[in-house]
Order: structure tokens, then sequence, then C-alpha cells
């Protein structure tokens, strides 16, 4: 493992130290893993394969990265040579590891238990929803989760309005605000997009964890055009 760390300085981030980001690759690469073991357990009938991809896929998510192997292929072998990718907030993607820990051991519980068929049609849901992540990047288990972060975070039905405190003084009519992390690509592509828009307030939800607590906020970048009451307009991402 050392050996992997020699490489550090040439990152962006630490993938074994910076976990609330990710290269973007990375779970593609993951959901290629996962994809083809639990290909391979449908077309061999090899319950084995998803209960062993269930538990690699726990031991990642509760121990963290160093023992999830696809991570260690990928941040050891494979980012070396490719160079780092863009970064994005890490739990989406965490999100779909679960989902597919759940399903895969569900399938081999399934198998074991008399229930081959639904094993089978559990596990191919598996392999066809990884398969199409890894080739088209359109994650069901992301989805998922930055719908969900829309429908709890910070918009008109739960979160109206920002406070003045947490504003500049004196605001304009209108500004935005990001709810921002200083490793995320895309926090940095939005305030190249907004420059010259307006007034941007960037809060950044590694300093301000309290913020985000306070407004929700389950995804960065979050991006919202604020009123100068702090009245939420509208909400740009995600």
């Amino acid at each position: 493992m050392e050996a992997f760390d020699d490489i550090r300085g040439s990152r962006t981030a630490d993938p074994w130290a910076d976990t609330d980001v990710i290269d973007a690759r990375a779970p593609r690469f993951n959901q290629a893993v996962v994809g083809v073991v639990a290909l391979g357990g449908v077309v061999l009938g090899w319950p084995v394969l998803w209960a062993l991809m269930a538990a690699q896929l726990a031991l990642g998510l509760t121990l963290g990265r160093r023992w999830c192997l696809s991570c260690v292929v990928y941040f050891g072998l494979i980012q070396p040579r490719l160079g780092e990718g863009e970064l994005e907030d890490s739990r989406p993607p965490r999100l779909a590891n679960m989902m597919g820990t759940a399903f895969l051991g569900a399938a081999a519980l399934a198998w074991w238990l008399g229930a081959p068929t639904v094993g089978t049609v559990l596990g191919a849901l598996v392999a066809a929803l990884a398969l199409l992540a890894a080739a088209t990047n359109f994650c069901t288990g992301c989805e998922i989760y930055k719908l969900s972060a829309r429908l709890r975070g910070i918009s008109p039905r739960h979160h109206d309005r920002i406070d003045a405190a947490d504003l500049p003084a004196d605001p304009p009519p209108r500004l935005f605000v990001e709810f921002t992390h200083p490793l995320c690509s895309e926090c940095r592509a939005w305030e190249q997009r907004l420059a010259g828009d307006g007034v941007l307030v960037k809060l950044d939800v590694r300093e301000r964890p309290d913020l985000a607590r306070k407004y929700g906020i389950a995804v960065v970048p979050t991006v919202l055009a604020v009123a100068d009451d702090g009245e939420v307009l509208e909400r740009l991402a995600p």
C-alpha cells in the first residue's frame, strides 16, 4: 500500500484521506467490476459470486477504500497512468454501492433458500444496471440519491430562504449562493459559468458543516439564485 502512496503528490485529492470526493472514473470502474461479477453469477449459476461481491462492497463501505479491491486497483494502478479525473461528491456512488450490496446479498440468499429464479433476477438486475453505469455513466443509485437530495434539501418547499447572517452585507437584488467543496470539479465549473452574471457567495461545506446541516445540503455543488432578502428564487444545481 505504501507504493500507492508515493504518487499522492501528483493528485489534487488523496483517494485514501479525501473521502468526501472521488475521481468520477473510479465509480465507473467499480461498476464494471460489479457488473462482470454479477453477470458471471447469472451465467454460471454461482451465487457465491454474488455473495463475495456483496461482502467486498460491504467491506469498502464500512472499513474504507483501502479495503475495496476495485478502489485499490483503480487508485493504485489505473489512475496513475490516466491521471486524475474530475472530482465529484462521493455520496451518490456510495448509495449505489449500498444498493448493490443489498441486492447481491439478497440474490445469494434467495438462491440458497430455494428460490433460484428470484436470485437470478436480482443478480441480473444488478449486472444490467452496473454495466449500464460503466458504459454510459448513468448510475441509477446516484440518480436516486440526487433526487432524494433535491426532495429533502434546500428548496422552496423545505428551506425557502437563506438567513441574512449567512449572506454578505448589503447584497444585490439577486445573487447566487453555491454550497461548494474545495476539491469539487463541478463546483469550479459552476463558478466559471456564473462569473460575470452577478455576485456569487461560496459556502464551503468542509469549512462550514454547520451550514450544510442547517440547510440540508446533501450533495455539492448546490447552487441557488437568491433574492436580497434571502428568499430562494431558483435552484440551479443539482
